[in-house]
């Protein structure tokens, strides 16, 4: 005869629940017991508990999974209910889990009561109820807790349900040893409790080695389990002790003690709240050591990739910052850098790796050390990121699909002079603040982003920096972060920039940072809301004034204008509106647009050479006056010409002596010099 057909005739069924499937076989006599039809069969566990009164269901289910955490048996009392909800029947489960299975028993308990009295059922959904709103109370600290302290804060403020621990203790494993990573409510006295091998004769140690909890409902049960360790537990006067591993991914990571001061049963549905804790803190810890880990790499990371010394450049003042984005590992591509080149002169780079993960930055830690090579080197502004963008080109085709581009912006720099040699790799422009705080885009000569064409040329703009004028070099994550574009980005950092302090550049610089990421950017969210946070990295550079400065500093502006490039024609305009962005006569500042474009035109059209633009704007606001010189190096002098109603040209002369306040064209030992004056107007009064 099998044990199936012994344990039938004694009136028991045999159940096997594979958590894996959700399945749940019998033979045909739990079936029976059960009221499922077909005798013995698989069932879906929503079939099973279709069956089952829904408390009891919870119950064995909680009593399944507490077993299946201490290694022991389940045992579970239940009720079988008709359609009606009526009780047909009370069953013994038994339960014995290993891995995704459950195998279990089914006996019916005679002269069990069918029902159970109001009160009864109230106080045990009170209970219910209590542990269920802590757990979730619990669940939610322990989530939000990003550190290991804030995670032993958490475990130390737990007031679980009617039995409330009166001292906690957190142990930790490595490396074969067991020692305390936090505690609350007792200070251990003995060092032997805060590090010892896992062989000790310790109940955590028991728990660290095994994985299996230990309960302690006694002091005298404590001293006979564990008499060695006992002397050093006595003097604290606990009563009542609990030790539950702390599990992640099968994997026993430390120890949780939980001490009472009043006597505890440790009953099945006590056992199972501090079990469910357990979990929960193992789970929080782990994931509070991961975020660790990530930060101390992060930090690392970035530390390495950053320069060592503040950057300095002689009679200059520096401030820089980076500010990774806000997810994620927070570290990304943006660098910035300082070079001290063999010719006497300083070099600036900032850069951007697309991407912002490790390989981003991993990329930008050798695309940095790369270009401090080619700059050492002695090699001019365009030759480094030339050699450069062919360097990063090589690591592409090494990785294949994983190819990244950068861009960049090289500025070397003559603190004697002022003088900027800027060449830009798909970066964002360079911007100027004046000395009277008007803030300027500088549109330099651009060449594609590193690492697309291996051979690509970058062209080089010179401009010069007067006394007291600020230089901003930034990453595109400045401007646009917050949803904004370049064009309303620009414009916000423009009045960010002007409203600074220009004479602290660490206060300016924080300024900036704060306009991006502090409150008041969410006084002007951008366009485009949907756009993703970046990294920040942003460079401040001033030119220390050379004296005293005059109560209203002069506004200048110098650009070079290419023959290879006659687009930065727009550049200049750009430059004349921003000059004026506060002069009075509006159709003066149109005037000022129409003939700089004009001069600028002529030159590159009647000459062989570049045009230098320089315009400065001098005097008290409401009677200031515009100096605009356009230099070539021909020696031919322009002329009037008279041109026919359809012509394309020939009228500058004439709008120069129909819009100017004053112009002329002055000869020089390379070339010559038109120059024109506009004398601002103030606006009169209306009415």
């Amino acid at each position: 005869m099998h044990s199936e057909d012994v344990l039938a005739a004694v009136g028991y069924g045999l159940w096997q629940w594979d958590e894996g499937t959700g399945n749940i076989t019998v033979d045909g006599c739990a079936a029976h017991l059960l009221g499922l039809p077909g005798g013995a069969a698989t069932h879906r566990s929503s079939a099973v508990r279709a069956c089952l009164h829904a408390a009891d269901y919870v119950s064995l289910s909680a009593a399944v999974s507490l077993a299946a955490a201490e290694g022991t048996v389940a045992e579970s009392v239940v009720r079988v209910v008709g359609d009606d909800g009526t009780v047909l029947r009370t069953l013994r489960a038994r339960a014995a889990p290993k891995g995704q299975l459950v195998n279990g028993t089914l006996h019916e308990v005679h002269g069990a009561p069918r029902a159970t009295t109001a009160a009864a059922v109230a106080g045990d959904g009170d209970w219910r109820r209590a542990r269920e709103a802590f757990l979730l109370d619990a669940g939610r600290a322990l989530a939000e807790a990003d550190s290991t302290a804030e995670v032993l804060r958490v475990a130390a403020t737990l007031s679980m349900p009617g039995f409330s621990p009166d001292g906690l203790a957190v142990f930790g494993v490595e490396g074969g040893r067991l020692s305390v990573i936090g505690h609350h409510g007792q200070d251990p006295a003995d060092a032997a409790l805060f590090d010892m091998t896992l062989s000790t004769d310790y109940p955590a140690a028991q728990v660290a080695r095994t994985g299996r909890a230990i309960y302690l409902a006694s002091p005298e049960e404590y001293a006979e389990r564990f008499p060695a360790t006992w002397p050093l537990v006595e003097p604290y006067g606990r009563t009542s002790w609990a030790y539950l591993p702390l599990v992640v991914a099968g994997t026993t990571i430390g120890a949780w003690m939980a001490a009472f001061r009043e006597p505890v049963a440790f009953t099945p549905d006590e056992r199972a709240v501090l079990t469910t804790v357990a979990r929960m803190l193992g789970q929080a810890l782990s994931r509070a050591g991961l975020h660790e880990s990530e930060r101390a790499l992060t930090d690392g990371l970035q530390q390495t990739m950053m320069p060592a010394r503040k950057p300095g450049v002689s009679g200059m003042a520096v401030a820089a910052r980076y500010v990774p984005t806000g997810g994620g590992l927070q570290v990304g591509g943006d660098w910035y850098d300082v070079i001290a080149l063999p010719s006497g002169r300083t070099a600036i780079v900032i850069g951007d790796v697309q991407g912002h993960d490790v390989r981003a930055a991993g990329l930008m830690g050798q695309l940095r050390i790369a270009l401090r090579a080619y700059a050492a080197e002695g090699h001019g502004p365009d030759a480094v990121l030339s050699r450069t963008s062919r360097f990063l080109a090589g690591l592409a085709d090494e990785h294949g699909s994983d190819m990244r581009f950068a861009t960049c912006l090289y500025v070397e720099i003559d603190p004697l002079t002022g003088t900027l040699d800027v060449v830009r790799a798909g970066h964002p422009e360079p911007a100027i603040r004046l000395g009277d705080g008007t803030t300027i885009v500088r549109r330099t000569a651009v060449g594609l982003p590193l690492g697309i064409e291996p051979d690509a040329d970058y062209p080089t703009t010179r401009m010069v920096l007067e006394p007291g004028e600020v230089l901003l070099l930034c990453t595109d994550g400045l401007i646009e972060t917050g949803g904004h574009d370049l064009e309303s980005g620009w414009q916000r950092l423009s009045r960010a920039l002007a409203a600074g302090p220009a004479n602290d550049l660490e206060v300016l610089a924080d300024s900036l940072i704060h306009t991006v990421h502090g409150p008041a950017s969410h006084h002007e969210p951008g366009p485009l809301s949907d756009r993703r946070e970046d990294d920040v990295a942003l460079v401040l550079l001033r030119r220390d004034p050379d004296g005293p400065t005059c109560a209203v500093p002069v506004r200048r502006t110098i650009l070079t204008v290419s023959q290879a490039d006659p687009g930065q024609i727009r550049s200049c305009r750009d430059d004349i509106r921003a000059l004026l962005h506060d002069w009075a006569p509006p159709e003066q500042v149109e005037s000022a647009v129409l003939l700089v474009s004009e001069v600028v035109t002529n030159v590159l059209v009647h000459t062989d050479g570049d045009a230098v633009l320089l315009a400065q704007i001098t005097g008290m606001p409401g009677t200031r006056r515009l100096h605009v010189d356009v230099g070539d190096s021909s020696d031919d002098m322009p002329h009037r010409r008279s041109p026919g109603e359809m012509a394309s040209s020939g009228r500058g002369l004439l709008l120069l002596e129909e819009l100017a306040d004053a112009w002329g064209v002055d000869p020089r030992g390379d070339g010559k010099s038109t120059w024109f004056e506009l004398y601002e107007t103030p606006a009169l009064p209306v009415g």
